[in-house]
């Protein structure tokens, strides 16, 4: 069955990045942007009166090189760092211990593949070049974790562990956006690909909209979100796409 979509004009947009809108890469860093998007979602955002947010673990900084020169509302980190749509900066009071840094970074060292990516307020162990070496990261992220549970905790997402301050996430920070500026007052649609993600999903259905997933409802495609979202643009009722199946036709 189809979901109806009335116009965007009542409708917010939450969008995670890695593996919604943008491909996955081996590596963070060597992710692409394809040509017309940022176009697009600025265009959606100017038929949204704005109400259209980055939902991400990335940094604040890397969202806005990736989509330069669109500068938008952001939920960074997993929300640990929220960009309001007045522009002002809302963090979450935790810092990733620096001993803990140090043996993150020496167990990258000791293992080949595994790759440390440092934010502000939490700190990834990337296995996605060393498959073999998740059992190593998962011991370590645990053993640091293991005696301040009451204040960190383990975040499993696609090919990596990430410590995070416990209480951030993303379903919270779309909570969060939902009472600020142009967000109050409408329908939150929310799309995400991942583990992660999986909360704010619950969180937009729980608000009266509607979550939708890459794997479930696109083929586990970016590219058929890109072109997805590209029917918002228009002024007219839309349907979101069906559920994925898994059947081949």
């Amino acid at each position: 069955m189809l979901l109806g979509l009335p116009t965007s004009g009542r409708w917010t947009v939450f969008l995670d990045v890695d593996g919604t809108l943008l491909d996955i890469a081996p590596t963070p860093h060597a992710v692409r942007v394809p040509e017309g998007l940022v176009a697009t979602l600025t265009r959606l955002r100017e038929n949204l009166d704005e109400a259209l947010a980055f939902v991400s673990g990335r940094s604040l900084d890397e969202i806005d090189q990736l989509f330069a020169p669109l500068r938008t509302t952001v939920a960074a980190e997993h929300g640990a760092i929220l960009r309001l749509p007045d522009g002002n900066i809302e963090e979450a009071d935790v810092a990733i211990p620096v001993e803990w840094r140090a043996t993150l970074a020496d167990l990258a060292r000791k293992h080949r593949g595994i790759l440390i990516e440092e934010k502000r307020h939490s700190i990834v162990v990337h296995f996605r070049l060393a498959p073999e070496a998740e059992p190593v990261a998962r011991h370590a992220v645990d053993a640091l974790v293991a005696d301040a549970a009451d204040r960190f905790d383990v975040l499993p997402a696609r090919m990596a562990f990430e410590i995070r301050g416990r209480g951030v996430s993303k379903a919270s920070a779309v909570k969060r956006l939902m009472q600020s500026g142009p967000f109050a007052g409408r329908l939150p649609l929310y799309i995400g690909d991942d583990v992660t993600d999986e909360p704010a999903i619950a969180a937009a259905r729980e608000l009266g909209g509607l979550g939708l997933h890459v794997g479930r409802d696109f083929g586990g495609e970016p590219a058929n979100v890109r072109s997805w979202i590209g029917t918002l643009i228009d002024e007219v009722p839309i349907e979101a796409p069906p559920p994925d199946t898994g059947e081949n036709g």
